[in-house]
């Protein structure tokens, strides 16, 4: 049998690499794709807002069926169709058929994927570690993230032409193209590499009841939705970094690849805060670290907002307040789906819950990009980004009142309330 550790280097593995071609390409290299594909930010938000509708429609029958097929089918199956699509972005559609691209991808990275990772991941931390099994995930993740981002900078780097700022738009089409293939080829690969390491166990759940039996006890818990609420203000936070490489050539005067460079070395922070936060989740609280993440992120969000970077204090501040927040962004989201077992959700429900939070809780792929869009666009420049972090300042503001709300539901919540499982099933938790 496959060891916890290899199992666990399996599901980060994949649960970066799946989403590199729909994510990293826009968050690591986004001057050059805007670019590239002579995109406004407008547009590419809109883009965006096509994936976010359908990984919305996807996120809640995704959660149905984590809880009923193996994850070795689930996940194989969405990292190849997902890599496949890569090869369509190569050919440099226009705004209509990246538009169906994201659309697409946002099928394939969750109907399948996504529930059914979140609900192997819960298993192999069992009842004591749920917030060092989900720190584990997305700090590999992170490391996962930014090695191919490093490999792809260097692809990327090496593609253009010694003098950046005279590159070509052929040039610049060229030298991304390759940074796609990598993308492609890494999520094919590792769709292989799953179908052979994880073992191929159907998961607890009957499969004579209808897909979605444990819809209304699910949608009945105000729990649920709270902890929906604290997804929803942490992704908007982890969104938020799309356009920090824009915010380094625009504001900071880097040109593309040091920008690129710089939103590289940034996600090596990853791994240490989301590690160290579900460390630190477990010892302590997980909602009151949830909170404390959301408070940190309104102090760096706020000088970001009002400074430029015009003198030497300034910059260090500026630079400072970046990293720290990408720090309280990666902290987050190394918790906030440990809040399952802080919720009380019984492991039966696993895939069903996640399936809702996510489908509530992602809503941002939807409204985050076209609004940020448009905000940067309405004041091009300086102006725009201040505009756009005082969002972002707002939203964890929120975080922090919806936590604390949580938290309040936690305290007089009513275990007993969850109905019990209605199947008589073994354990299939991982080993």
């Amino acid at each position: 049998m496959i060891s916890r550790a290899f199992l666990m280097l399996t599901l980060v593995l994949a649960g970066e690499i799946v989403f590199g071609l729909p994510f990293h390409t826009a968050r690591y290299y986004r001057p050059s794709m805007l670019e590239a594909f002579g995109f406004s930010n407008t547009q590419l938000g809109d883009v965006f807002a096509v994936y976010g509708v359908l990984a919305m429609i996807a996120y809640f029958p995704g959660g149905a069926l984590a809880d009923r097929f193996s994850a070795r089918a689930l996940l194989t199956v969405s990292l190849l169709a997902t890599g496949l699509g890569g090869f369509y972005m190569m050919t440099y559609p226009g705004f209509v058929g990246m538009a169906v691209l994201y659309g697409y991808w946002g099928v394939t990275t969750i109907l399948l994927f996504w529930s059914a990772l979140i609900r192997a991941t819960r298993e192999w931390g069992g009842d004591d570690a749920q917030g060092s099994a989900f720190g584990v995930l997305e700090g590999g993740r992170g490391i996962v993230a930014a090695l191919m981002a490093t490999i792809g900078v260097t692809i990327f780097a090496l593609a253009m032409p010694d003098e950046v700022a005279m590159a070509s738009n052929e040039e610049r089409r060229a030298a991304f193209r390759s940074v796609i293939l990598m993308y492609s080829i890494g999520s094919l690969a590792t769709a292989a590499l799953v179908w052979m390491l994880v073992p191929p166990r159907r998961h607890a759940g009957d499969s004579s009841a209808g897909l979605f039996h444990g819809a209304a006890a699910v949608l009945a818990r105000p729990i649920v939705w709270a902890q929906a609420a604290v997804i929803i203000c942490a992704y908007c936070a982890f969104k938020g970094l799309d356009n920090y490489a824009l915010y380094a050539v625009q504001v900071l005067g880097m040109d593309e690849v040091d920008g690129a460079r710089l939103a590289t070395y940034a996600t090596y922070i990853r791994p240490f805060a989301a590690v160290g936060a579900g460390l630190l989740a477990d010892r302590w609280a997980i909602g009151k670290t949830a909170g404390l993440a959301f408070a940190a992120m309104v102090l760096c969000y706020l000088p970001l907002s009002m400074l430029l970077p015009g003198s030497r204090n300034a910059v260090f501040l500026i630079y400072g307040s970046l990293f720290a927040s990408m720090f309280a962004v990666f902290a987050l989201r190394g918790v906030y789906f440990a809040l399952l077992e802080e919720n009380s959700v019984p492991p039966y429900l696993t895939g069903a819950v996640a399936g809702t939070v996510s489908f509530v809780g992602f809503t941002p792929e939807i409204f985050f990009g076209p609004i940020t869009g448009r905000i940067l666009d309405a004041d091009p420049g300086a102006v725009g980004h201040q505009n756009y972090f005082l969002f972002l300042a707002s939203v964890a503001a929120l975080g922090v009142l919806v936590v604390a709300w949580l938290l309040a539901l936690q305290r007089r919540s009513d275990v007993s309330s969850w109905p019990p499982d209605p199947t008589v099933a073994p354990d299939y938790a991982l080993k």
